[in-house]
């Protein structure tokens, strides 16, 4: 992390919906407490049925990762030393960013990942993108900054409600 001051420790929580007009990404940045620094919302993605087809399986990890994701990073003034996904389509972010990636993990799921994938941080266990395993140090080193009673989930939750929040008001841009 380029930060020596924990206090200046950003996390990102990226969030994807899937709204009546598309696929809308939704990304929030906290400091290590939970408070918005910064809030972006993308417009929304509606792939035609020939994507659909062509795509195939591979639509939504390129609709989240490289269309929503990536826009949404770039687009920020503050950036997030570490971002937060809970949905899988989005670890593939990891790919085409030098921001470590962390999914939080079902506990259902938890025990069917390789160790070398997973880490505590605050009250989840996140995973990693399995060609980016470096990111556990990453996150290691920032859980030594997160309460580790943190809920990282619940800012994913803010930024779900938020992004239909924006798409029922008509204000996306």
């Amino acid at each position: 992390m380029s930060r020596s001051d924990g206090d200046r420790l950003h996390l990102g929580f990226l969030q994807v919906a899937h709204t009546d007009a598309g696929f809308v990404g939704g990304l929030l940045v906290t400091n290590r407490q939970g408070r918005p620094l910064e809030f972006q919302c993308t417009t929304p993605v509606r792939p035609n049925k020939t994507q659909e087809i062509l795509y195939g399986p591979t639509l939504h990890p390129f609709i989240y990762s490289e269309l929503l994701g990536k826009t949404l990073v770039e687009r920020l003034s503050v950036k997030p030393d570490i971002i937060i996904v809970q949905q899988a389509e989005l670890l593939d972010l990891r790919l085409h960013l030098a921001t470590p990636v962390g999914c939080v993990v079902d506990p259902q799921a938890e025990g069917a990942l390789p160790d070398e994938t997973r880490v505590q941080l605050g009250a989840q266990v996140l995973r990693v993108h399995p060609e980016h395993t470096e990111d556990v140090d990453a996150l290691q080193s920032a859980s030594r900054l997160v309460p580790g009673d943190a809920d990282l989930a619940e800012p994913l939750d803010r930024v779900k409600d938020a992004l239909v929040e924006t798409t029922r008001a008509g204000a996306v841009a």
